[in-house]
This record gives structure tokens, C-alpha cells and sequence, in this order.
């Protein structure tokens, strides 16, 4: 292995773990709030269409929400590919919620870009880590390989 292709190994895995960390971390960090507030008054985000069709409080639903995702963020930890593709579809529902309330659209955009990070990360995650980056590229792509 070349020296640009070792360091190009070496920046793709500091990337991947920032990803890992960041994409396991904060919905961590955002479902155990659920339980506490802290960081803000989650039920205001609800759409009120949705609270009232609930067949409990939305505080409840918060609650499991929480749940969700602590689950997810630790899956992300344990298993990158699978749980980067969990929180990006879990971001691009919480954006269309708020879309759909018509609130909150900064916070929608916010979700839908983080989606796309989680996406990028999750197809990163995809990569042989046995094979170089070149090689993992170049089979990625064929006759466009962004490496050769």
C-alpha cells in the first residue's frame, strides 16, 4: 500500500468514526432528554393532528419516542450500516412531520441535511475495510472511480 492510499485509509476511517459517534451519540443524547426536557419541550414539535389521534398522552409519546431513539443511536454504535440507515429514515420522518404541521421548518431542513449525512455514512460504512480505498472505489464505480 502507497502512502496517499494509506492516508486516504487513515482519513476515511477518522471520518467514519466521527460519523459513528456523532449519528450514535446524539440521537442518544435526544431520546434520553425525552425523559427530562432539558434541551427543550419536545411536545410542541407534535403535530396536533397526530397528538390527537394518539390513544395516550403525548408526553407518552415522547416518552417511547425517547426510546426509539436511544435504540437506534446504540445501534449505530454496535452496527454502523444497519443503524446509520435507521436514524436516516427515522430524520426524514420527523422532517416530514414538521413539514406537514407547517411549523418548524428550520428544524425540518436541519433533519432532512443530517439525513443525508447519516446516508453518506451509512454507504461508508458499506466499504470492505479489508480492500483499500481505491479498490473499494473503483468497484463502486466502475469506470467513474473517483481513485485509480
Amino acid at each position: 500500500m502507497n502512502t496517499a492510499t494509506a492516508t486516504t485509509n487513515t482519513v476515511l476511517h477518522q471520518v467514519q468514526a466521527l460519523l459513528k459517534y456523532t449519528y450514535g451519540l446524539v440521537p442518544i443524547v435526544a431520546g434520553l432528554d425525552k425523559f427530562t426536557n432539558i434541551l427543550t419541550d419536545w411536545e410542541q414539535y407534535l403535530h396536533p393532528a397526530l397528538a390527537n389521534a394518539l390513544p395516550f398522552s403525548p408526553h407518552t409519546f415522547m416518552l417511547i419516542v425517547g426510546v426509539i431513539e436511544i435504540i437506534a443511536g446504540m445501534l449505530v454504535l454496535v452496527k454502523p450500516r444497519i443503524g446509520a440507515y435507521v436514524v436516516m429514515i427515522w430524520l426524514i420522518g420527523i422532517a416530514l412531520t414538521l413539514i406537514a404541521s407547517g411549523k418548524y421548518l428550520d428544524v425540518a431542513v436541519r433533519d432532512l441535511v443530517m439525513a443525508i449525512g447519516a446516508y453518506a455514512f451509512a454507504k461508508l460504512s458499506e466499504l470492505d475495510n479489508r480492500k483499500t480505498v481505491a479498490d473499494n472505489l473503483s468497484g463502486s464505480f466502475g469506470e467513474h472511480a473517483l481513485v485509480k
